[in-house]
């Protein structure tokens, strides 16, 4: 950057450049998504960085993005590419007056960036614990060294009922699965470190390792930094067993069940046509 401190102000945030690092601050307001709202500020080190684009937006306005090495961010990590594109936080949209002087910087960043590749370590700050949030069948909390589940008893099922309420260390656990609510059947599913209980395939509503998302409950504002902030103290523990959002093949009969009840919610009128499809064939993929 040619001075420390130059900030470029934009729709939701002002990135502010520093020598080593970039200083990302999200406006508040009712505009603005309530990820940013919630992240409030994040520094990105250019050490986390392997790329920043300039490309044009709608309506007028130019979209500056930063793009993260893999395995950099625990937010990118837990969210596992899920995020739409209106939610990502390293784009910075500017009014197209504004081109010029965004190209600039991002030639500026570009000149100062030396790394590339996935990273061996988070080098970006999770979202700091305490957190909590409540999900359709439970109240999840994290203190910074254990995760814990409360089940509620208008949404629990009855398999994690008989399991009791559960507190799970991080010392025992070995990655977090995150799928986003908005998609459909969105959960929050903790990995074991010795991978026990991962042999058999099991719905999240039925296991007491997870909490299911649903309509208004596990918003993506709450359950993702909490999501990474799990995931980053995982990591910290050292080698992981698992990975966040490891992809595990289902049984086939679990697979027929799940087209099953997809279908029945289709011919309800609940999921469009669109979404049957999709949804449908993100189901055989898993086989």
């Amino acid at each position: 950057m040619s001075r420390m401190g130059d900030v470029l102000a934009g729709f939701h945030a002002a990135w502010e450049f520093e020598s080593d690092s970039v200083l990302i601050r999200y406006e508040r307001g009712i505009r603005t998504p309530k990820l940013f709202q919630a992240l409030g500020e994040r520094r990105v080190p250019l050490a986390a960085l392997q790329g920043v684009t300039l490309t044009p937006g709608k309506r007028g306005t130019v979209v500056l993005r930063a793009e993260v090495r893999p395995g950099a961010d625990p937010l990118l990590e837990a969210a596992d590419g899920q995020l739409k594109e209106n939610g990502d936080p390293y784009r910075l949209v500017l009014p197209a007056e504004k081109e010029v002087l965004a190209e600039y910087y991002a030639d500026e960043l570009r000149a100062r960036l030396t790394e590339s590749g996935p990273a061996d370590r988070f080098l970006v700050t999770a979202p700091g614990a305490p957190l909590s949030f409540k999900a359709y069948d439970g109240k999840a909390s994290f203190d910074g060294t254990t995760v814990r589940f409360r089940w509620f008893w208008t949404g629990a099922s009855s398999a994690k009922w008989k399991a009791g309420d559960q507190s799970f260390p991080v010392t025992e656990l070995g990655g977090v699965e995150w799928r986003s609510p908005e998609l459909f059947e969105g959960y929050l599913r903790l990995l074991r470190r010795d991978g026990s209980g991962q042999d058999q395939p099991v719905q999240a509503d039925q296991d007491p390792a997870a909490v299911v998302f649903g309509l208004g409950y596990g918003p993506v504002h709450e359950s993702l930094p909490f999501a990474a902030a799990v995931l980053a103290a995982v990591r910290a523990q050292g080698p992981m067993a698992a990975v966040a959002a490891a992809h595990r093949r289902r049984d086939p009969a679990d697979i027929a069940e799940r087209i099953r009840h997809l279908g029945e919610l289709h011919q309800a009128g609940l999921v469009t046509d669109e979404e049957f499809s999709v949804k449908k064939a993100e189901l055989l993929a898993e086989l």
